[in-house]
């Protein structure tokens, strides 16, 4: 039996794979330090699907090619990315297979911010202005330059890690001191990761994202979703819409700038989540990645066409005909709700039973307990709990989304500010 090669691992996955994989017939492949911190031999050890889970430095240059050489006689039916830092070493590991893939090069590019802005932007796609910078002094000069708020975040990380809003000068120094910090615990090696910051003008308008199945470089499904921020200066998601509550027009045009993107990086065979913000009826680029859209969304996403998307996905990296109809138009909808609080001390959680019996509501999880001590929203990774929901529209699958989000209350003691004496 032919396997596939997952890269990056997912614990979300595990359910959805006997659906897809017989048993015996997938290998995970992750970060010695990740599999330890994650216990993810433990985990992984009760799925009657997976055969093998190969520990790797993934992450490092030309690893796919020692991972090829290795295991060359393997024959994988599929090289799949399950997260973000797995997406170049398996476009190149794919590669080396002769399997479809997005291709080394468009992977690279999208991986980094700074290079795909340059690459997009040539290609005629709108990108705000953008500098690579080494310190706060940079980012204040840029700031001056562009005259109004800024955006300063890392080049090559994820979640929204180390990424923050700038609306005033005095904010620079502890911004820069706050986004050099991008510890993301357990999910990435325990070695540094290079620091790469950019900062970038702050556009403002509507926020949506395109998600897009691709085979041999045209689109064979796409969905628009809109997402909206959480209040503050760290841009991370507190909703997500399925499909956006938008007009025809507007949707046609993210999906042919998401297309241009494609087509500008080389991107073959996979799947992109593609963000963008609308200003005066322009779309903006924020960061395209080369895999599956976090946060939900494909979940929201198959509930909304309703659609087998995991599984035609796995067809187009496999090689293999679609085995499931792919709908132009969702007939529902749905959305999901993100719960934050501020730093502190969790007292009492109350209201998760009454939100997962809430209309429309699907899934309920909250992740704080009482007696925890939260250190605050620095990143997605710090939201501590979602409801997602379907509806008749977007609008009512928003409204109900926030309404069942609302009966959860979480007491949060907040600490006393130290004093210092003269």
């Amino acid at each position: 039996m032919r396997p596939v090669i997952l890269v990056g691992f997912v614990g979300a996955a595990l359910p959805t794979l006997p659906n897809i994989q017989p048993d015996q017939s997938v290998i995970f492949v992750e970060e010695p330090d990740v599999v330890r911190k994650r216990d993810v031999r433990t985990k992984v050890a009760g799925c009657p699907t997976v055969r093998e889970l190969v520990e790797w430095e993934f992450h490092l240059p030309g690893k796919a090619d020692e991972f090829y050489h290795t295991y060359r006689d393997l024959d994988p039916e599929a090289v799949i990315p399950l997260t973000e830092y797995a997406t170049p070493f398996a476009a190149r590991l794919a590669e080396r297979y002769g399997l479809p893939g997005a291709g080394f090069a468009a992977a690279s590019l999208l991986r980094d911010k700074a290079l795909l802005r340059n690459v997009s932007r040539a290609a005629g796609v709108t990108n705000p202005r953008s500098v690579r910078v080494d310190g706060p002094h940079e980012v204040l000069a840029f700031m001056r330059s562009v005259g109004g708020p800024i955006v300063l975040k890392p080049a090559n990380r994820q979640a929204s890690v180390g990424a923050w809003l700038i609306h005033d000068p005095a904010e620079v120094p502890e911004a820069w001191d706050a986004c050099v910090v991008q510890d993301e615990g357990v999910f990435v090696p325990d070695r540094p990761m290079e620091l790469r910051m950019l900062a970038e003008e702050c556009v403002l308008g509507e926020q949506f994202s395109v998600e897009m199945l691709v085979r041999a470089g045209e689109d064979l499904f796409t969905n628009v979703t809109r997402a909206r921020l959480v209040p503050g200066p760290i841009p991370a998601e507190e909703s997500h819409v399925v499909p956006a509550d938008t007009t025809p027009e507007l949707m046609a045009l993210l999906r042919e700038q998401t297309r241009r993107i494609v087509d500008a990086v080389g991107f073959r065979d996979g799947i992109v989540h593609c963000e963008w913000i609308v200003s005066d009826g322009v779309p903006n680029l924020v960061e395209c990645a080369g895999r599956f859209a976090g946060d939900g969304i494909i979940e929201l996403i198959e509930r909304a066409y309703p659609v087998d998307l995991v599984r035609a996905y796995y067809a187009v990296m496999k090689g293999v005909p679609i085995p499931v109809v792919l709908p132009r138009a969702a007939r529902r909808a749905a959305a999901v709700r993100f719960l934050t609080i501020g730093t502190g001390v969790v007292r009492d959680v109350r209201g998760v039973d009454r939100a997962a019996e809430a209309d429309g509501v699907f899934l309920c999880d909250v992740t704080v307990q009482a007696g925890e001590r939260f250190g605050g929203l620095r990143s997605s990774w710090d939201r501590v709990g979602d409801v997602m929901v379907t509806g008749d529209t977007p609008q009512e699958a928003l409204r109900l989304a926030d309404r069942a989000a609302a009966l959860i209350e979480i007491d949060v003691l907040v600490p006393e500010l130290e004093t210092v004496a003269p």
